[in-house]
């Protein structure tokens, strides 16, 4: 049986030494994450968020709301309040097209929809991955950036800023 001496002089065996590949394993946090487009901006959130994706809803808007605030959609007998976030961000308001999604979240047991330019796919992504935004252009709505494998910088979408007002 091989041994190694740590640095308290302790014996270890062999079947007691870590792996440094089971370490680093341990280390990555990947989450399933949905990448979307909204005002030019490519931006992901955790799929544990999301509920479901619909295409071509119509929205009732709202009197005596913010500007961001699209309306409210009859989702199965359940009334949603829906965000533009591209809005909600700053950015103009643009015309719905048919690529414009609707993302239905369940944000802390609180649903509400958000509306997108086009929803682009499912990624795996490591979370330890994230860089911070920095402060100068941190953005509305967004907590971190990441480089996507084909170059593209995406920003972290932070659902929890949604309902905490």
């Amino acid at each position: 049986m091989a041994e190694a001496v740590n640095e308290l002089d302790h014996v270890v065996t062999s079947e007691e030494a870590v792996d440094p590949n089971k370490i680093a394993e341990e280390q990555m946090d990947v989450r399933r994450c949905l990448a979307f487009v909204s005002g030019g901006l490519t931006m992901f959130m955790s799929t544990e968020y999301v509920i479901e994706i619909i295409n071509d809803h119509s929205i009732t808007p709202l009197p005596a709301t913010p500007d961001y605030v699209a309306g409210i959609i009859n989702l199965r007998g359940s009334i949603l309040p829906v965000v533009d976030i591209r809005i909600l961000m700053g950015k103009e308001r643009a015309e719905y097209t048919s690529k414009t999604c609707i993302i239905v979240l369940n944000i802390d047991s609180v649903p509400i929809g958000i509306v997108v330019d086009t929803v682009k796919q499912v990624l795996d992504i490591d979370m330890n991955d994230i860089q911070p935004m920095p402060m100068k252009r941190q953005q509305k709505l967004a907590n971190g950036m990441l480089n996507l494998e084909d170059g593209t910088v995406a920003l972290s979408f932070d659902c929890q800023s949604l309902i905490q007002g």
